[in-house]
């Protein structure tokens, strides 16, 4: 009883103390940038697009759910439609950055074949 007492105390301080659920903010420019995935789920094709007129140049690049980079695209400003032949079924991350590698928004879509 004694030893649960303890653990549980030990819990209830590691939790209370955790940084873990600390509030981020983001930048100005990620909450301005609206990205469209589309068809879902994809089969043989995905179209990315930024939703707002745009004039910066952007880096899009795709991971498999394992990390592995599956595309990458320099310079996307608008819209891209990329075939997912080389692509198998299951769950894809994209991240999209600036000229800079700065991460300015993610996402994730899902092909089924």
């Amino acid at each position: 009883m004694k030893r649960l007492i303890f653990i549980l105390s030990f819990v209830l301080t590691a939790t209370a103390f955790s940084q873990a659920q600390v509030t981020r903010t983001t930048t100005s420019i990620a909450s301005e940038i609206i990205v469209k995935t589309y068809p879902v789920p994809a089969t043989s094709f995905i179209n990315i697009e930024l939703e707002k007129n745009n004039t910066t140049n952007y880096s899009l690049i795709i991971y498999n759910f394992l990390g592995r980079k599956m595309y990458e695209k320099q310079k996307f400003a608008q819209r891209t439609t990329i075939l997912l032949d080389e692509f198998s079924r299951g769950v894809y991350i994209y991240h999209l950055a600036d000229m800079n590698g700065k991460l300015v928004k993610s996402g994730k879509f899902q092909v089924s074949k």
